[in-house]
């Protein structure tokens, strides 16, 4: 399978008029081919059949490289399973596509897949901690969404606390940042972790909602009662 012949499998789901619905909706100019999710989803499922760990690495490498918007969500769909292991060469991938992000989507697939591998080593928190810093707004924004399994346990160890913790003196290190889509990072992980710890999130709007965005604050206590 090479990065060719998986573009030319999905451009046999091409819905005719779509390409430009989606150029418009995603405000990007990279090129689409007007295929929607589950047939991305079907295509990949049968290439991760056919293919080994090296080969999948390669196959999304090469269609990441293609810059086609659904052969960038393909290459992060390959990549996103629990159980990787070895996996450094996965998490190499994820942490070089980082820099290029430039828009919502391709970005939130590729934090799913990264989420996959820092649940499977947190010590890479340190790496995205050096995120935090980037003069790029994508790469700040991929710190709270690649790390959103942390808002989620009900009964977190005392490591997770930690990590909780950690992340949201990140986001507390955004709260200034006026750009929509940071403050929207904020508000993201403060409403999924409302679901689970609704004092810590009541506690953090407390100390930092008067410098947030006003809607972003009301995102954040969407889930509170």
């Amino acid at each position: 399978m090479t990065p060719e012949t998986a573009i030319t499998a999905l451009r046999q789901h091409t819905v005719e008029g779509k390409a430009l619905q989606m150029a418009a909706y995603h405000k990007s100019k990279r090129p689409f081919l007007g295929v929607a999710n589950p047939m991305i989803d079907a295509e990949v499922k049968q290439w991760r059949s056919t293919l080994d760990l090296d080969g999948r690495v390669k196959l999304a490498d090469g269609l990441w490289k293609s810059n086609i918007h659904e052969a960038r969500i393909a290459a992060t769909k390959l990549l996103t399973q629990a159980r990787i292991n070895p996996d450094d060469a996965v998490w190499s991938l994820i942490k070089s596509w980082v820099p290029q992000f430039d828009a919502w989507a391709i970005a939130d697939h590729a934090c799913t897949a990264g989420r996959k591998r820092l649940e499977a080593d947190p010590s890479r928190l340190d790496e995205v901690e050096l995120w935090t810093k980037s003069p790029h707004m994508w790469t700040r924004r991929a710190a709270l969404v690649i790390t959103l399994p942390w808002t989620k346990q009900n009964n977190p160890k005392p490591a997770d606390l930690e990590i909780r913790e950690r992340v949201l003196g990140w986001a507390a290190g955004y709260v200034d940042d006026t750009n929509w889509f940071i403050q929207k990072s904020i508000s993201w992980w403060l409403r999924d972790l409302g679901k689970h710890d609704p004092d810590r999130t009541r506690a953090f709007l407390e100390t930092y909602g008067e410098r947030m965005k006003p809607f972003a604050v009301k995102d954040a206590a969407r889930k509170l009662k």
